[in-house]
C-alpha cells in the first residue's frame, strides 16, 4: 500500500493505494473519518483489485473542505479524480456518508461497474441527528498531546461497541496534527457539520432513479452502544424501491463495528458481488 495524492479542482485529493489486477474499486468513508476506515474492506479486495481509499477535502492529508462543502462537492471531486487516473469501469464503494457519495457518482456515470454500500444512502430524518450531533464537539477541542486524543476517542469508540487495537490507534493517529502546541483534529468542525447537513437535501428516490449498475446495500442493525441503528429499516425504504438492480444484506455488526472489525458475515457477500459484475 501507498500513500497518494492528485490535484482536482482546485485542491487536493489524499488517497491510500493497494495494488490489483482484476479492476480498480473506489472507496469513501464516512462523515468524520478518513482512508483507513476502509482499511478491512482494501485488506479482503487487495491483490484482486486495485483498491483506492480517499481522504475526502477536509479530512486526512487532503486539502481543506471548501466553502460550499456537501455531498455534492465531493461527488464532483469523486468523478474528477476517476477522470483524472483514467480509470475505466470502476467500482465504487461507499461507507455511511460514502454511500452517499458513491451513489451520487454513479447516476452521473454510465460507466460504473457496480455500487457496494456499507450502511448509507439513506433517508435521513431527527434520528440520525440524534445519534450523529452530539459526537461532533470532540473535532473542535484542544489536547495537550496525541495520547490525551487518543484516551478521549478510545472511550468513545469503546462505548460505540469497538474493541481498540493497533488499527484504531493509527486511525486516530491519522487524523489528529499539532498546532501551535496543541493536538487537534485535522477536520473543521462547521465543515464537519455543513456536510451532515447535506444528508436532509438527499433524495435517495431522486439519486437511484438513475443508478443503472447493480447495486449491494449491506444494513448494519445492531445498536450502537445505549444508542439503537443508525439507519433503521424503514431509512432504506425509497433506496430500495428506486433502485433497479439492488441486493441488500443485513447485519448484526453496527454502524461503527461494520468498518473497525474483520466482517466474515459481510466479506462473502462482497467477494461474490464484485465476482459476477
Amino acid at each position: 500500500m501507498e500513500y497518494r495524492s492528485i490535484e482536482i479542482n482546485g485542491g487536493t485529493l489524499a488517497y491510500a493505494e493497494y495494488e490489483g489486477s482484476k479492476g480498480v474499486i473506489i472507496g469513501v468513508h464516512g462523515l468524520t473519518g478518513n482512508s483507513k476506515q476502509l482499511h478491512y474492506y482494501a485488506e479482503l479486495l487487495k491483490g484482486d483489485y486495485r483498491f483506492i481509499s480517499i481522504d475526502l477535502r477536509g479530512r486526512g492529508n487532503s486539502s481543506a473542505a471548501t466553502e460550499n462543502t456537501g455531498i455534492e462537492q465531493h461527488t464532483q471531486d469523486i468523478i474528477a479524480l476517476i477522470d483524472a487516473l483514467n480509470i475505466e469501469n470502476p467500482i465504487l464503494m461507499g461507507y455511511s456518508m460514502g454511500g452517499f457519495i458513491m451513489a451520487k457518482v454513479a447516476s452521473k456515470r454510465d460507466d460504473v461497474k457496480g455500487v457496494i454500500i456499507l450502511d448509507g444512502a439513506a433517508t435521513c430524518t431527527d434520528h440520525q441527528r440524534q445519534i450523529v450531533e452530539p459526537s461532533l464537539g470532540r473535532i473542535s477541542k484542544h489536547y495537550e498531546s496525541a495520547e490525551a486524543y487518543l484516551e478521549e476517542i478510545k472511550k468513545i469508540y469503546s462505548n460505540l461497541g469497538v474493541v481498540w487495537d493497533d488499527h484504531m490507534e493509527s486511525v486516530g493517529r491519522y487524523e489528529i496534527t499539532e498546532v501551535d502546541g496543541h493536538w487537534e483534529n485535522k477536520s473543521d468542525e462547521a465543515k464537519i457539520r455543513q456536510d451532515f447537513q447535506s444528508f436532509y437535501d438527499y433524495k435517495p428516490a431522486e439519486v437511484f432513479a438513475n443508478v443503472e449498475c447493480p447495486v449491494l446495500l449491506v444494513h448494519s442493525t445492531g445498536v450502537i452502544g445505549a444508542m439503537p441503528a443508525l439507519f433503521l429499516a424503514e431509512s432504506y425504504n425509497d433506496t430500495q424501491q428506486y433502485a433497479k438492480n439492488i441486493h441488500k444484506i443485513t447485519t448484526d455488526s453496527n454502524h461503527y463495528t461494520l468498518v473497525f472489525e474483520k466482517r466474515s458475515d459481510v466479506n462473502p457477500t462482497i467477494k461474490d458481488f464484485v465476482k459476477k459484475l
